[in-house]
């Protein structure tokens, strides 16, 4: 049985290291929840910004509710697992991973990368962004940093997402910490499974 692991966590936290180890190291396959927003705010906007995101999370979330993208995304996990193990960047609201738990059961694991405010909102701040067609990588002032946790935590619910992961991995320094606190996730994993 291959392995799904949902990855949450506020903006900043180091959700991408991780899944980007996972994906170029240990041969995972990659999915996005919310590339689905930013491809269709390009497809309608023709650009994205924060603004335009929104505006189509509300849409998407008003119509299809709180599991659209764990729902809307399951074509892609489906294929991917078919291949190997998966990891899901960027699950938000609980009632996607109580979605994706009943469909996948002990296949799926939670897990979540958390760092303190001020870490997280420096990090964001001074981070230097090169053209990124996909926009992992964005930088932030801090008052946008703000207004994108609160949303996530009052209007996504994204707090039981991250409360109620089964595996912490706490980034409050560097990327070689965050690796390896990853390898030790793996290696939970497998102990948990034997």
């Amino acid at each position: 049985m291959n392995l799904f692991i949902a990855v949450a966590g506020l903006t900043g936290a180091g959700k991408s290291t991780v899944c980007d180890y996972l994906k170029e190291e240990k041969g995972f396959g990659f999915v996005r929840f919310g590339q689905i927003t930013l491809d269709l705010a390009k497809e309608r906007f023709g650009s994205v910004n924060q603004e335009k995101e929104r505006i189509i999370r509300e849409e998407i979330r008003e119509k299809q509710g709180m599991a659209a993208y764990a729902i809307l995304n399951m074509p892609k996990f489906n294929a991917a697992l078919e291949n190997g193990n998966l990891v899901g960047d960027d699950l938000m609201s609980f009632e996607e991973y109580l979605y994706l738990k009943e469909k996948f059961g002990k296949q799926l694991v939670l897990i979540a990368v958390v760092s303190g405010q001020d870490f997280r909102y420096n990090r964001l701040n001074s981070r230097a962004v090169a053209v990124d067609p996909k926009m992992r990588f964005r930088n932030h002032t801090l008052e946008e940093a703000k207004n994108r946790d609160l949303t996530q935590l009052t209007n996504v619910n994204q707090g039981p997402s991250i409360a109620l992961a089964e595996y912490f991995i706490i980034n409050q320094g560097n990327k070689e910490n965050v690796i390896a606190q990853t390898e030790e996730l793996l290696n939970w994993i497998k102990k948990r499974e034997d």
